[in-house]
Parts: C-alpha cells; structure tokens; sequence
C-alpha cells in the first residue's frame, strides 16, 4: 500500500465517519444528556462493533448478508426495532434538572450496549466495508496486513468523529439546559431517530 493511496484513503473513509447517522446522532444525544466524556466512553461499542464487521470483511464472510435474504432482513428489523426504542426512551425521557453525571456513570454499560446493537445492527455497515474497504486493496500484496492498516485507520477516525458529535452535544446541553429545551431536543432526537429506524426497515440489499 504506497502513500497515495492512503491519501485518497482518508479524507474518503472520513467523510463516511462524519456523515449523520443514527450513532453520531447518538453520540450527540449521550453528550447532552450526560456529559462528552460519558457520550465518548460509550463509543466503545460502536467501536467494537464496527472491528467486528471489519474482521468479518476481511475474511469474507459477509457475503453471508450478500447472499442470504432471511439473514439480513432478521438484522434488519432488529436493528429497526432498537431505533425504535432508543427513540420511545428518548421521547419520554425526563428533563428534570435532577439528572446527573452521577446518574450517568451508573449506566454507562447501558450506553456502550445503545452504541454497540445500534451499529451493529444496521446490516447496511458490513455491506458499506465490503464494497468501500476493498477499493484500496491491492490484490498483489499481502491483503491482510492491508485490511488492518486500513481498518485501523477507519476506527481512528471513527473516534474523531464520535468524539466531535459529542462535542457538539456538549454545546447543546448549555443551550439546552431548560425543562422546555430537553424535551424539544429529546423529541427532535427521537423523531430522526425513528426516521432512521423507518429507512432502515426499508433497506433492501443492492
């Protein structure tokens, strides 16, 4: 793999991390709820999730999703129906000035968990690693050592990404900090949330 190619690499693979999705919409949410360090420790999971579906590109078993329709629609609708009530738990939430960071270190395996089944359970990902990752791969050297650098490279940035949705989410929690402003951010958050969840029911495999 020479410079050039990770050149084109980058600012690619980077765009994809900062486009809007239902987990940097989380990161956001996470970081006004509960604080940037909280919405960027829960990125684990997504994290986790994301090397999972690297692994399972790099050794070409997904084309398990590819090829089987029973497989990716039952992904499919389980990652939907998570949307779903990560939304509802949004919708409802309470924006009374008692919620704390004290309350959040209490849950924040509860947050890791949100990030981790929201990624992966989104079977488009996998399908996006095994189209996008394989542009940069040179067929004539030692393809592994390849998919590890650039997988690597892909989970680096992902940080960035997460950790500046959270930032952002940060800013939001001052602006936000009336009763009337997190139950308009909390139901903002919840209705894209639930359009998400509405596209990705009706994902089909290309």
């Amino acid at each position: 793999m020479n410079t050039s190619t990770l050149l084109l690499f980058i600012p690619a693979c980077f765009a994809l991390n900062m486009a809007p999705g239902p987990s940097n919409l989380l990161s956001i949410s996470n970081a006004t709820r509960y604080g940037f360090a909280a919405s960027c420790f829960a990125g684990v999971g997504r994290l986790i999730a994301f090397a999972a579906m690297i692994a399972l590109s790099a050794v070409g078993l997904a084309a398990i999703l590819e090829t089987s329709a029973l497989v990716f629609h039952a992904i499919k609708i389980l990652g939907g129906a998570y949307l779903l009530f990560i939304a509802y738990k949004l919708w409802t939430a309470s924006t009374t000035n008692e919620e704390s960071i004290a309350t959040a270190s209490k849950s924040q395996i509860e947050l890791i968990k949100q990030e981790f089944f929201i990624a992966a359970g989104n079977p488009k990902a996998i399908l996006i690693f095994t189209a996008f990752l394989p542009q940069f791969i040179d067929p004539t050297q030692d393809v592994a050592s390849q998919f590890t650098v650039l997988g690597a490279l892909f989970l680096l940035l992902e940080v960035i990404a997460l950790a500046g949705y959270a930032l952002i989410g940060l800013h939001l929690r001052r602006w936000f900090n009336q009763p009337k402003g997190k139950r308009l951010f909390n139901r903002t958050c919840a209705v894209l949330l639930s359009g998400a969840a509405t596209l990705l029911l009706n994902a089909r495999r290309t």
